[in-house]
Formats: C-alpha cells, sequence, structure tokens
C-alpha cells in the first residue's frame, strides 16, 4: 500500500508554484497517511539536471515494492509502470519559445509520455484540464493548491523590507514572478513610471531560472529570489500586487496576496480569471497601458477595501490542507483500481 513521493522538486532553493506544491505535499501527505506515504529525496545536487538521471534510474528502483509513484512536479520516471504524476500546466507544449530549446525539446517529448503514460493525471485548474486535454489527449482530475497560515494581513513587513533594502516608508507594488519570457514582467514598465511619479515603488521578486528564456524587465525594481521565511511580509506591506502573466496554470502568487490582505490585479488570460474570480481586477496582458491603469485602479482607497475584503474571502477557499486531502483521495482511487 506504500505510495513513494518523488521529492526532487521539494529539495530545490528556488520557490516557484510547482516547488510549493512539492514542498506541501512531501510534508503533509505523510502527515496525513503516514502508513501510506514515504518520500524520496535526492541530495541536494541533483535537484535540478543532474536530477533526471536519478528520477529516471535511481527513483524507479527505489519505487519496485511501492504501489504507486506520485510526481507533484510535472515529472516522473517514464519507465516506471505506476505512476500518478501532479502535471501543472502545458505551456512547453502550447509556446515552446518560452523555454531553453533543449529544455523544450526534453519536456516536449516526455511531458506527453508520462501523461499517457499514467494510472492518473492531476492538474491544478479547470484551464490546465482543457490544455492538457486538448494538446496531450488525457483527462485530468483538478486539485486547485492552497495558501499556509503565513500568509495573513497580520505579517510583518518589517524584516523583508530591511532584508530587501526597500524604504521602510516608501510604498510599494509587488509582483512575484521568475524573470522569463511567460510572466511578462517587461508589460509593467509603463505602470513602473506611473507609479514612480507618484512615489511609489514597483518591484519583482523572483530572479532568472536557467531553464526558461530569460526577459529582463525593463520597469520594476528586481528583488531577486526571495527567502520563503520573508514572502508572507512582502506581500503584506504591499498597497498592491500585479500578474501580468500570458500563461498561468494556477497563480498561486494572487491567491497568497490575497491572503495577505492585498489588493490583486491579474492578466485576463489562462487560468487566473478561474483561480481569482471576482477578488482582482483583470487588464490585457499585451497592454501596458490597461496594466497601467488597473494597478493604479486598485489603489484608489475604496477599490482597495473591496478587492482586500473579496480576496480574504476568496484566499480562504484554498488551503494546502484541502489540496494534499485532494490528491489522496485521488491516490485512493488509483489503488482501488489495482485492487489495493
Amino acid at each position: 500500500m506504500t505510495v513513494l513521493i518523488d521529492g526532487r522538486a521539494a529539495v530545490r532553493p528556488e520557490l516557484g508554484g510547482v516547488e510549493r506544491w512539492a514542498r506541501e505535499l512531501c510534508a503533509r501527505l505523510p502527515a496525513l497517511r503516514p502508513e501510506r506515504y514515504v518520500v524520496a529525496f535526492p541530495p541536494p545536487g541533483l535537484a535540478h539536471r543532474l536530477g533526471h538521471g536519478w528520477e529516471q534510474t535511481v527513483l524507479p528502483l527505489r519505487a519496485r515494492s511501492a504501489a504507486l509513484l506520485l510526481g507533484p512536479a510535472n515529472l516522473a520516471p517514464v519507465a516506471f509502470p505506476r505512476n500518478v504524476v501532479v502535471i501543472h500546466d502545458a505551456a512547453v507544449l502550447r509556446e515552446p519559445s518560452w523555454y531553453a530549446p533543449a529544455y523544450a525539446r526534453w519536456h516536449g517529448v516526455l511531458l506527453p509520455r508520462l501523461a499517457r503514460g499514467a494510472r492518473r493525471v492531476i492538474t491544478v485548474s479547470e484551464f490546465s484540464a482543457r490544455e492538457l486535454r486538448e494538446l496531450v489527449g488525457v483527462e485530468a482530475a483538478v486539485v486547485p493548491g492552497g495558501v499556509d497560515e503565513r500568509f495573513t494581513p497580520a505579517a510583518d513587513p518589517g524584516p523583508a523590507r530591511a532584508a530587501l533594502g526597500l524604504d521602510l516608508e516608501r510604498p510599494y507594488v509587488l509582483t512575484v514572478a521568475s524573470r522569463i519570457a511567460r510572466k511578462n514582467l517587461a508589460a509593467l514598465g509603463v505602470a513602473a513610471a506611473r507609479l514612480a511619479e507618484r512615489g511609489i515603488d514597483l518591484v519583482a521578486a523572483g530572479g532568472a531560472r536557467p531553464q526558461f528564456r530569460d526577459a529582463a524587465p525593463p520597469g520594476p525594481r528586481d528583488l531577486g529570489p526571495v527567502p520563503d521565511a520573508h514572502l508572507p511580509g512582502l506581500y503584506a506591506g504591499a498597497s498592491a500586487f500585479v500578474l501580468p502573466s500570458l500563461y498561468e496554470g494556477f497563480g498561486l502568487p494572487c491567491i497568497e496576496a490575497m491572503a495577505c490582505g492585498t489588493p490583486v490585479v491579474a492578466a485576463d488570460a489562462a487560468a487566473l480569471p478561474e483561480t481569482c474570480g471576482e477578488a482582482a481586477l483583470y487588464a490585457d496582458p499585451h497592454d501596458p497601458e490597461a496594466i497601467a491603469r488597473a494597478v493604479e485602479a486598485a489603489l484608489d482607497p475604496a477599490t482597495a477595501e473591496r478587492l482586500r475584503a473579496a480576496g480574504l474571502a476568496r484566499a480562504a477557499a484554498f488551503t494546502w490542507d484541502r489540496a494534499a486531502r485532494g490528491v489522496d483521495r485521488i491516490i485512493e482511487e488509483a489503488l482501488g483500481q489495482l485492487g489495493h
């Protein structure tokens, strides 16, 4: 009855949505059912490229006696016959140019093979389920992501401001996104200029990723990777949050911002309207002027208060405990199909 969890993404020092999912499931599933779940972590040096070899060769040997192998971060050993894999989106298939060529080729071949050969596929939104149905021809169960209790309006922004060199008095608008093409940070240039005229900074937390094509933003101040401990305070201290992405499978930073009581502006694209519902303002991600106007609107006191209340209510529906239980139910179904 053992289910082995692939912990490779959980040991990466970066912390994007995929890594957050991996960390949370690696912690919460064994806590939920310690008799069922065991996590296999590679050595830290195998978290990235060299780790593909560990994942495709060592991990399936570790999983020989397991009923199932759960891959929480888009990947799993392709030759293993009993995978359950969480595929967060199909961006690499939808637009390979957003990625480094070698990465796009590798994942363009591997992702469809994994999805079609898996016992079950899980994804994070109805949008991503439609993408996988269209581009890969598989049906995926939907389990949305969550936000943990540290993300709250009471989170202290002081340590984050001090650690990241932010003026203790100057207001800022925040985006949390890696410096990659599909995050569309260059579209924030107009907003950054207008906010600067009002004495407000526009700052970007996230840094670069080697597997993606870089897209250095001309407007936001780049804070680089931000330690996880500082993220709740960074969100809570922001006057507004903006995510102008061209493509998101879910948009976890929007929910984290909402949980911290921060008004949210999101691109009217991909999964973001599904994730944010009525609790955000939206703008065309291809229209920098529209994004700037939406950010300015979110700073209006009455609008900000409406978004804050709606966002707190929206975020309350997304918890990692709920996500872990949703994944566990799908694992239970897959085990039943195996006769366990």
